[in-house]
């Protein structure tokens, strides 16, 4: 069995830079907006976490607002990050729960899907050298692919 790391042990933990911070709740008034729309039952990434609870692992309720933590943290001995708290959240999708889950990226993408991108996955690609064309090894991430069609 994978040993469990305390908190203490995790970078995740150990803050941002200079400031030493690294918990950051939602601010009231924007949890407040989307749970008179979504009516929360349960919250997988409580502050403060009760001793050994584990939101990746809990059974979830009906309406779930999640605020997982934005890096990697090791979670029964593997690194673990956003992928799997996204597997988490589709699993209890796939169960009849209602997930609101938060996270950080890259306002162009946010600005593409709401032009009406169309995402496609392209998986790792394996991009080739320009002096060579020698295939890499890929990136170890997805590539999406992101179409709009003129109007």
């Amino acid at each position: 069995m994978a040993r469990r790391m305390d908190p203490e042990d995790n970078k995740f933990h150990a803050g941002n830079g200079d400031d030493g911070k690294h918990y950051w709740l939602t601010p009231p008034d924007l949890y407040r907006q989307l749970d008179e729309e979504f009516s929360f039952t349960f919250d997988p990434c409580p502050y403060p976490k009760p001793a050994e609870f584990d939101g990746l692992t809990a059974e979830w309720g009906s309406s779930n607002y999640v605020n997982p933590p934005f890096g990697s943290i090791m979670h029964e001995g593997k690194k673990k990050g956003p992928t799997a708290w996204a597997r988490k959240a589709i699993a209890e999708s796939e169960k009849g729960n209602r997930v609101v889950l938060v996270y950080p990226i890259d306002k162009w993408v946010l600005m593409l899907l709401a032009a009406g991108a169309e995402v496609r996955n392209l998986g790792d690609v394996r991009w080739l050298a320009t002096e060579d064309g020698s295939q890499g090894k890929g990136t170890g991430r997805h590539i999406a692919c992101f179409i709009l069609e003129g109007k």
